[in-house]
């Protein structure tokens, strides 16, 4: 069985372990109208991507 030479410092454990660290879905606010839009998505409220019109949305109320 393989026996480490030297002790794993602090440092290397913590770099190792903070890579697996998950931050979970990241969300982003529109430009446009300021609704919750996944990152590289087309906003579905207002149809703006990058600043640009997108898509045609037609309001349901």
């Amino acid at each position: 069985m393989a026996v480490p030479k030297r002790k794993m410092s602090k440092m290397k454990l913590r770099t190792r372990k903070a890579a697996n660290r998950y931050k979970g879905v990241q969300v982003y606010h529109c430009t446009n109208c300021g609704a919750a839009v996944q990152p590289h998505r087309v906003c579905s409220a207002c149809g703006f991507y990058k600043g640009k019109q997108v898509l045609t949305v037609e309001d349901n109320q």
